[in-house]
C-alpha cells in the first residue's frame, strides 16, 4: 500500500525523481539501482534477436553508456514518450550496430567481398533487431520487472523463508515435499508464501512506477 503525502515520495520514487538523480554522475546509488534492474532486458533483448554472449554483453555496456551521456537531455513527459521506449530506441541502435560491426569483421582478412555478399549477409539480420523487437521488448520487460522483484525481495526475507518460497511457488513444488525437503512445517511454507508474494507484489508495484 502507497503511503499518503511526502513520504510517498520517498518510499516510491517517481519515474522523473530517478531520472533526475541519474543525471548526477555521482549518484552511484541510483546508477547502480539503475543496472541492476535492467541490465537483464537489455542483454536478453539482444540474446533472442540473434547476438551471441559477447555481442549482446557489449550491447548492454554501450547502452548503458549512452543512456550516461544522453539521460541529462532526455525530458520525461509520459504524454510524448516513455523511458521504455527511450530505452528500446537506444538498445534497437545498439543491437544494430553489433550486426554492423560483425557483418565488417567477417569481411576481414583480406579476402575482398562484392556487394551481393555483403546484401544478403544484411538481409539476413532477424526481424528482431529491427520493428519486431518492440513485441519482444514487452515480453522481456515484464520479465525482467519480475526478476528484479524477486532479486529485491531476496534481500528482505531469511534464506530459509526465500528457500520456501521459492520451491513452493518458483518450482511448483508440492508444499509438503517442500516442506520435508527443509525439514520446516508445511504451516511454514504456506506463511512463506503468503508474505513474500505481497512483497513481490509491492516490489513489482514500485518498479512500474520508478520508469515506464
Amino acid at each position: 500500500m502507497k503511503r499518503e503525502g511526502s513520504d510517498s515520495e520517498e518510499f516510491i520514487p517517481t519515474r522523473q525523481s530517478l531520472l533526475e538523480r541519474l543525471k548526477c554522475w555521482e549518484d552511484q546509488e541510483s546508477w547502480r539501482d539503475f543496472f541492476d534492474t535492467y541490465w537483464r532486458l537489455i542483454y536478453g533483448a539482444a540474446v533472442k534477436s540473434g547476438l551471441n554472449d559477447a555481442e549482446a554483453q557489449d550491447v548492454v555496456q554501450d547502452t548503458v553508456i549512452i543512456v550516461a551521456r544522453k539521460v541529462e537531455d532526455f525530458k520525461y513527459d509520459p504524454a510524448v514518450d516513455s523511458f521504455k521506449g527511450w530505452l528500446l530506441y537506444l538498445t534497437r541502435k545498439q543491437i544494430s550496430q553489433q550486426y554492423r560491426k560483425r557483418a565488417r569483421e567477417h569481411g576481414g582478412g583480406g579476402r575482398a567481398r562484392n556487394l551481393d555478399e555483403l546484401t544478403q549477409e544484411l538481409e539476413e539480420i532477424p526481424e528482431q533487431a529491427g520493428a519486431g523487437l518492440e513485441a519482444l521488448w514487452e515480453q522481456e520487460w515484464e520479465r525482467n520487472l519480475w526478476d528484479a522483484a524477486i532479486a529485491k525481495v531476496k534481500q528482505q526475507v531469511s534464506a530459509k523463508q526465500f528457500q520456501m518460497f521459492n520451491l513452493y511457488v518458483i518450482k511448483e513444488w508440492e508444499a509438503v515435499d517442500a516442506a520435508k525437503t527443509l525439514g520446516v512445517p508445511v504451516a511454514q511454507v504456506y506463511l512463506a508464501k503468503h508474505r513474500i508474494s505481497a512483497l513481490v507484489k509491492k516490489e513489482l508495484e514500485q518498479l512500474r512506477t520508478k520508469l515506464a
